[in-house]
Order: structure tokens, then sequence, then C-alpha cells
């Protein structure tokens, strides 16, 4: 059964962000891995309850819940989040069987 993968990204310097080079790298290693972008878009609009209005929200399938974890843990994809260190305030959730 297919997995999801739901980001959102606070993301206070967009273009510092951008040049940092981890959205470019996180995309290579998700495709390797099996996922695939459902979205990937800034300018969240919360409608209810609380949040990070004007988040980036990214939305990743996979193939099933644990494929998703092998590209989360893997160290490529470890090796990567290091980049964004400091750029972004990051939650992570991972929904599906």
């Amino acid at each position: 059964m297919a997995a999801w993968l739901i980001v959102t990204a606070t993301i206070p310097d967009r273009a510092a962000f951008m040049a940092c080079g981890y959205s470019e790298k996180a995309a290579q290693i998700l495709e390797k891995h099996g996922g695939k972008y459902v979205i990937r878009a800034p300018g969240a609009t919360m409608l209810e309850g609380s949040g990070a209005e004007g988040a980036s929200v990214i939305v990743s399938e996979w193939p099933d819940r644990a494929t998703a974890l092998a590209f989360y843990n893997s160290p490529e994809y470890i090796e990567a989040k290091q980049l964004r260190e400091g750029l972004a305030e990051i939650s992570i959730m991972l929904v599906g069987a």
C-alpha cells in the first residue's frame, strides 16, 4: 500500500535556501529510492488549526512505508539534510501502510 511523506518548511530566506543545494540533492536521492513528488509549493494558507502560514509544502509518494523510511534513513539523505541546517524549520510526517 502506498505511503506519503508530508513536509512543511518555514523558510525565512528562500534565496539562501535555494542556493544551498539541498532541493536538488534531495530530489535526486528521492528518485533513486523510488519516490515521486506529488506537490512542491510555497505559500500554504492555513484554513483551520495551527500550522505555518505561508510555509512550503512538499508531498512525496512511495510504494510503501518501508521504502519511504529507507529513503529518509539513508546515508545519502542524512548527509543532504545537513545542507539545509539553519535555513529552514522542517516538519515531516509519514502517512500510509
